[in-house]
């Protein structure tokens, strides 16, 4: 794993970088608290894949914890996948588990994505952020960096939570206070992001928003879907002019 220091500040939350280490030895547990992250991976793959196919792409994933996303990228063809996150502890793990399965084409670093961008502009054909912009200071920085990662022409995937009473109740009371499907605090509802803010930072990066879905959940099947409510999860497709 390669570590980037930068004396400047960093956009990140040393809260939520805690939160997520401490629980770094049970990213790959389908049964821990990221269960709902093993569920809904095959569908964001699947989304993914349809816009723009993995196969012999080079492909950042933002935010990549410990490699969910990034691994199902390298296994499913693409030619070179670069995770990046703040969290050493999950990296550790995501570099553990690649190892174990013996993917090569993947690797790992510990740096911002503001700081990846000044250093390799337009070095990728597709950039992935998913679940993560809500756990930043300013998911507008993020938006523009991973905006000048892309290639021109490339794309640029995002997903986050809607925020309005909806998501609120379904995101924060009942999937976390309720139904214990997430540990309490997983989420701050203030730093929900409704979909005409996202298509904003993504428009003023440089980037068109192409395609929106929204991804939901069935309390009485127990299953995660893609449709057309984008109240509460939802995942935006972006592509650089």
């Amino acid at each position: 794993m390669e570590h980037s220091l930068n004396a400047t500040p960093v956009n990140a939350d040393p809260a939520e970088l805690a939160k997520f280490g401490d629980a770094a030895h049970r990213w790959w547990d389908p049964e821990s608290e990221f269960k709902p992250l093993h569920q809904i991976n095959p569908l964001r793959l699947d989304w993914i894949e349809g816009l723009s196919p993995f196969q012999g792409q080079k492909v950042l994933d933002v935010g990549c914890g410990g490699g969910l996303l990034s691994e199902g990228m390298a296994r499913r063809g693409a030619a070179e996948v670069l995770g990046i996150d703040l969290s050493a502890k999950a990296l550790g793990v995501a570099e553990l588990h690649a190892m174990d399965g013996d993917v090569h084409n993947l690797r790992y670093r510990e740096v911002a994505v503001e700081r990846l961008a000044q250093e390799c502009p337009g070095a990728f054909d597709a950039v992935t952020c998913l679940e993560m912009l809500e756990h930043v200071p300013e998911p507008a920085s993020v938006v523009r960096a991973c905006a000048e990662l892309v290639k021109p022409g490339g794309w640029v995937f995002f997903s986050t939570l809607h925020r309005n009473f909806k998501a609120y109740a379904l995101a924060v009371v009942a999937a976390e206070r309720l139904l214990k499907m997430l540990p309490t605090g997983t989420h701050h509802y203030d730093r929900f992001i409704r979909p005409s803010e996202l298509a904003g930072f993504a428009r003023q990066a440089g980037l068109v928003p192409l395609h929106m879905v929204g991804l939901s959940y069935n309390p009485l099947n127990q299953r995660y879907s893609l449709g057309n409510d984008t109240d509460v999860n939802y995942l935006l497709a972006c592509r650089r002019l």
